[in-house]
């Protein structure tokens, strides 16, 4: 038995040793990305961190490694310590509320709104760039900084088609590209009966809000569903740990350890495959990202 304590101790020792050892790489490695994104340098580790979920803040991240060391510490598994800080950072995104889905859909509403006023605006005989200027100000809450923005550069002297594409790159929707789209090719080739075209477009846009919504309310039982496969699944593993830890024991083995992995990476594969069956793919943008950056370049300010 003192034999066994003596090991299961050393085990501990070199998972809390393993772990902190982690943590400062961790630590190191979000140095050098913080560091690449200031200097606005590209580089793999820019990339790398490009590709994170925004949600992963670093105070997430730190939080999750020092809750896998405990978990280590506390159980003497090393896969453990991986299992818990993966769980940490992916599961609330999973469990949480879809945060992403309602806010594009809220911006679609506020979408829809403006390109009304952008139509009742034209209908009174004033110009597109007036009308631009006009519903900035009274835009909807949910476009008002991305409406300030456009503003802005109207005001400053930037070409209407240029600061419209920078606007539906700040948007980030596929149906503002739609809509910028159209208003460009009126600002570039002075063309007459916008307002009908935008009526039609704000009335596309109000019935793929309700289209969405109808999704949204089918996939909330999808979720609800996750929810509880994955609270019970978790619930049932840290019951045996706290509860029966003797029925665990055969994790204290190299091989159990392996298995554990095993068992881990294919309860991580199912969650995430429930989470995809929740999840709507997004169309195709029509306005590229480089659109606004190039035409920046081709302004008269933005020239080098």
């Amino acid at each position: 038995m003192s034999g066994l304590s003596g090991s299961g101790t050393l085990m501990g020792v070199a998972v809390v040793c393993g772990m902190v050892c982690g943590l400062g790489l961790v630590a190191i490695g979000y140095g050098a990305v913080g560091r690449a994104v200031c200097e606005e340098r590209p580089g793999l580790w820019r990339a790398l961190a490009a590709r994170l979920p925004a949600d992963w803040t670093p105070r997430r991240v730190v939080i999750a490694v020092v809750a896998g060391v405990v978990a280590g510490a506390l159980t003497t598994w090393p896969v453990a310590a991986v299992l818990t800080t993966v769980a940490l950072l992916t599961l609330p995104g999973l469990l949480g509320p879809d945060r992403q889905a309602a806010r594009r859909t809220e911006r679609m509403e506020a979408l829809a709104t403006w390109t009304e006023m952008l139509r009742d605006t034209l209908s009174a005989a004033a110009g597109l760039e007036q009308a631009v200027l006009a519903t900035a100000d009274i835009a909807p809450a949910a476009l008002e900084s991305e409406m300030r923005e456009l503003a802005a550069a109207v005001r400053s002297g930037r070409p209407l088609p240029a600061a419209l594409r920078a606007f539906a790159e700040e948007v980030d929707d596929p149906l503002a590209d739609v809509v910028v789209a159209a208003l460009v090719m009126a600002a570039e080739q002075q063309a007459s009966q916008v307002a009908p075209l935008l009526g039609e477009l704000a009335e596309s846009v109000r019935e793929q809000v309700a289209m969405r919504q109808r999704i949204d309310a089918g996939r909330a039982s999808v979720r609800t569903g996750v929810r509880v496969t994955v609270i019970v699944t978790l619930g049932m593993a840290v019951g045996l740990v706290v509860l029966n830890r003797p029925y665990l024991d055969p994790f204290n083995t190299l091989t159990g350890q392996a298995v554990l992995a095993v068992v881990g990476a294919l309860f991580a594969a199912s969650f995430t495959y429930l989470s995809a069956l929740g999840r709507m793919e997004e169309p195709v943008r029509l306005i590229s990202p480089a659109a606004p950056r190039a035409a920046a370049g081709a302004d008269p300010g933005g020239a080098q």
